[in-house]
């Protein structure tokens, strides 16, 4: 019999919080308890367990299970939504809060910003290169 293989967490501690966050999240979301969740993605429940407390990280064949399960993506527990990865991408919280009001603009309008955005971007490419 083959036991699986628990890898402990190598990469970054806040990746992996935000991973086990999401997969708690996630899971009470659907209503499902540990030993449920466990049973739809075939791993023990203390395995579970671990994977919400950040303590290890499922194999790839595993967390796709657990995605499925909770009907949600894999990408989805790794990365959160577009917000989440908008937030941690940017570092700038005002321009940031910008964009997402951009966001709720009606189309017309938001196709001008962008191509205010993509004239801005040009000239400033072009005195760099000028510059250079």
């Amino acid at each position: 019999m083959a036991y699986p293989i628990t890898l402990k967490v190598i990469s970054s501690n806040s990746t992996m919080s935000a991973l086990s966050d999401r997969l708690l999240q996630a899971r009470k979301d659907k209503g499902l308890s540990q030993q449920q969740l466990a049973k739809l993605a075939k791993v023990h429940f203390t395995n579970v367990g671990k994977y919400e407390r950040g303590e290890a990280v499922p194999s790839a064949d595993v967390f796709n299970r657990i995605a499925k399960a909770l009907e949600v993506s894999p990408d989805f527990l790794l990365n959160g939504t577009l917000q989440d990865k908008a937030h941690a991408a940017f570092s700038d919280e005002e321009l940031l809060a910008q964009f997402r009001k951009i966001e709720q603009l009606p189309a017309n309008k938001k196709k001008l910003v962008k191509e205010f955005l993509d004239a801005f971007i040009f000239k400033s490419d072009l005195q760099k290169q000028l510059a250079s």
